[in-house]
């Protein structure tokens, strides 16, 4: 058995994952006293980040008790490493023209240099998902690593998005779904294998490919059954993926969804529209999304009360509404339900960060672009699911927002991957777009 390696850990490691010092098996860690500097401006916040920064601190406190790093590194756990708190050491003489500014990244960078120089014989690396500082850290030579415990392999993502079979049937089969009377078949007459509950199918008759039909495994019956067309507030599907999203949003047995796809394909709208269509289900219907701002600001900085404050991130939700609403005619029933629920407050749409500690029981709980959410964030929320509570989480994994996610580790792809199998979880993935004719083309083009 090799030497244990040596990981030197950015800011961003902890700030992502507070638990990441016990994810790294037997090999050592050190953490530069930069990193606790940065870690300490995020102590005080209400946000996911101030969460991981005074959870990092407490677990790093507890692990030194009453030793000092001075004397060399303490161990984490049983059978883990030892971690160590390393002060601040200059970049080696040759290196000093090259990083001029006096910054966190290249305090960290000089600090993790050192420790390699000083452990000849072993492996050491900087670990950190910051894409420019691992940039900066391979220019020079530093092994350096992004940090992957919570990142979902390619094909993973693929089969996400390739979650529809598509199959030719015999016309009897296709006869008894399309037109019995239960409108459902045993599934040995359509796969090979039992599929996962809720898997997805679009079904052709042999030799007529033009005409498909929408279908999906129901594991409570234990049978394929055909996914109709549904319409919902005034809503109609455009498209069979669309048909298939609105069909879990409105099936009171699936209480977990999510919906991804690029721009204008529909995912906030259908999901707006399907709890107004279920409303008198539900105690409330709320309406939230990540605000993302640099930094460790909050929008406490922003000018103004919180209405205006969040005015720009909410405005897309409140075009979604005016959507429904322009199905009808002003002063009809359903318009004014909207604006009685809005002022109500039955209908609610606020930040994530304003809905903390509001109990989510019996609630219609929509999370618009949770492609910026990171797998914690999205643990916690679901966690908080109350009896009676259908949540349904929306976003793009390619539109990501946040510095230190992408389309492998934000918390959107993780739901999708460990809820997969569930009998109260289902994904779709929304291809087409149907915002306008321009809108569907430059998605493709541009």
């Amino acid at each position: 058995m090799g030497k244990p390696k040596i990981f030197v850990l950015d800011t961003n490691v902890i700030l992502h994952d507070h638990k990441a010092i016990f994810h790294f098996q037997d090999n050592n860690l050190v953490i530069p006293v930069a990193v606790i500097e940065e870690a300490d401006k995020f102590k005080k916040g209400a946000d996911t980040l101030s969460y991981n920064a005074r959870h990092f601190m407490r677990d790093l406190d507890k692990i030194s008790g009453g030793k000092s790093f001075a004397e060399g590194g303490l161990p984490i756990a049983k059978d883990k490493g030892w971690i160590k708190v390393e002060p601040n050491h200059p970049f080696p003489e040759q290196m000093r023209e090259l990083f001029c500014d006096d910054i966190q990244d290249h305090r960290i960078l000089a600090t993790a240099i050192w420790v390699r120089d000083h452990n000849p014989g072993i492996f050491v690396a900087l670990v950190t998902k910051d894409v420019n500082l691992r940039m900066k850290a391979k220019a020079v030579g530093m092994a350096v690593q992004d940090y992957l415990t919570d990142k979902i392999e390619d094909e993973r993502i693929e089969r996400a998005n390739r979650e529809i079979s598509i199959l030719e049937l015999p016309s009897e089969v296709m006869q008894e779904l399309s037109y019995g009377p239960e409108n459902a078949v045993p599934w040995q007459k359509v796969c090979g294998e039992k599929p996962e509950p809720n898997r997805l199918f679009k079904l052709r008759w042999q030799g007529a490919r033009e005409e498909t039909v929408c279908a999906r495994y129901d594991a409570g019956r234990d049978r394929i059954v055909l996914v109709r067309s549904r319409e919902a507030y005034g809503i109609k599907p455009r498209n069979e993926e669309q048909k298939m999203a609105l069909d879990a949003l409105l099936n009171p047995d699936i209480k977990l969804v999510s919906l991804t796809g690029g721009a204008g394909t529909g995912k906030t709208l259908l999901a707006l529209a399907a709890a107004l269509e279920q409303e008198r289900d539900f105690d409330s219907i709320i309406i939230s999304r990540p605000t993302v701002i640099l930094g460790n600001q909050d929008i406490g900085f922003l000018p103004g009360d919180q209405k205006s404050k969040m005015g720009p991130f909410l405005q897309p939700l409140m075009d979604n509404l005016g959507v429904i609403k322009g199905q009808f005619r002003p002063g009809s029933k359903e318009s004014l339900k909207i604006e009685g629920l809005l002022k109500d407050e039955k209908l609610i749409i606020e930040p994530l960060a304003y809905i903390r500690g509001r109990s989510l029981g019996k609630a219609f709980f929509i999370i618009d672009e949770a492609q910026n959410l990171t797998p914690l964030e999205i643990k916690t929320i679901v966690t908080r699911a109350g009896e009676g509570t259908k949540m349904v989480f929306t976003g793009d994994m390619f539109q990501i927002d946040q510095p230190y996610l992408d389309q492998w580790t934000n918390g959107l792809a993780h739901i999708g991957e460990k809820m997969a199998g569930q009998a109260l979880f289902q994904h779709v993935f929304l291809r087409k777009g149907e915002r306008s004719e321009l809108s569907e083309l430059a998605a493709k083009l541009l």
